[in-house]
């Protein structure tokens, strides 16, 4: 059985198999209990929102690009989550993300059809669902186990600190029955993946992207990528970060560009900007959040299609995604 499997066995919806039942319980029960900060965040709470739509979508193009090579290739997933998520559960819906990020996406009437970076997304995403569903949303496992499930060759590893996502994890990991080809391995992605750099085949993705809610993850991020740049320089690292108004947040492009000019490695740097971060006041003057109102992708040795793909995606998805005056893209490259 493989990934087509997920889809349903009752009508209109996903199949989740008892052991995912038992632990998206235990996951509730998780997020109410959880006192230390290090495993409160969720990535089932901000699934399928305009970050992920950026973040997903250079993924995709990324991926596609590598495995036209016949050399095997290695990907690692520095931070994996739980690999799939619904969007009807009550995780998404509380804060309901992906009403302002893929659903929007889906949903909108473009004067022109999307980019085919963009559209190559849409239709990988609703590749996990039923015609005209959207409730299942693969996390980034699952996108790059569907690019690579053809290829016997090519390996994925997925990092999970997590507990309760590493159980989940596992369980639908083991619906692919992939075997060998994917592994998953309850331990820190920062430190985890130098015990496998450089990887065998000389070839890899190093895919990054962190819940940042510890500070401490934008300074881990610039540290992994250059101790991975000394053993592994003709690696492929895609970082994911958002902007925010938070100093770390602001330098971390600016030191993995620095990283990727020392080791005279081209790059790539995409930002998808859909509102203002200005915090607001409500009529009672209490103060209002806006939410993450940006997020960017930073890679280092990128495809050389890339840019040219993004050209065409990123102002779509300004179009389709934004939420105020403010939205905005910025694209740019170097080395």
């Amino acid at each position: 059985m493989r990934c087509e499997a997920l889809h349903y066995t009752n009508p209109g919806d996903f199949w989740l198999p008892p052991f995912f039942l038992r632990c998206v319980k235990a996951a509730a029960q998780d997020t109410v209990s959880l006192s230390w900060g290090m495993f409160s965040y969720r990535h089932a709470f901000h699934a399928g929102n305009h970050a992920d739509v950026l973040k997903h979508t250079v993924l995709l193009a990324v991926l596609r690009h590598m495995v036209q090579k016949d050399a095997a290739l290695t990907v690692f997933d520095t931070h994996a989550g739980a690999g799939l998520y619904r969007l009807d559960g009550d995780y998404a819906q509380t804060s309901a993300e992906a009403a302002d990020g893929f659903l929007k996406l889906v949903a909108s009437k473009p004067d022109q059809p999307f980019a085919p970076a963009l559209q190559d997304y849409v239709d990988l995403v609703a590749s996990f669902n039923k015609k005209d569903s959207h409730k299942v949303y693969p996390g980034s496992p699952f996108i790059i186990q569907r690019v690579l499930q053809e290829r016997d060759r090519d390996k994925l590893k997925l990092f999970e600190i997590h507990p309760t996502d590493t159980k989940t994890l596992t369980a639908n990991i083991a619906q692919l029955e992939a075997g060998r080809q994917v592994a998953i391995l309850r331990e820190d992605g920062f430190e985890g993946i130098k015990k496998f750099l450089p990887p065998p085949s000389r070839r890899a993705l190093v895919f990054c992207d962190p819940s940042y809610e510890l500070k401490t993850d934008y300074g881990r991020v610039a540290v992994m990528v250059a101790d991975s740049l000394q053993r592994f320089v003709t690696g492929t690292y895609a970082v994911w970060y958002p902007i925010i108004p938070r100093p770390e947040a602001h330098d971390l492009p600016k030191k993995l560009k620095t990283l990727a000019n020392k080791a005279g490695k081209s790059w790539l740097g995409a930002t998808l900007t859909v509102k203002s971060s200005k915090l607001l006041q409500d009529g009672a003057g209490e103060v209002i959040r806006p939410g993450l109102p940006a997020s960017g992708m930073f890679i280092i040795n990128p495809p050389h299609t890339l840019k040219a793909a993004l050209q065409l995606a990123l102002p779509q998805m300004v179009a389709l995604l934004k939420q105020d005056q403010h939205a905005a893209f910025t694209l740019e490259s170097g080395g």
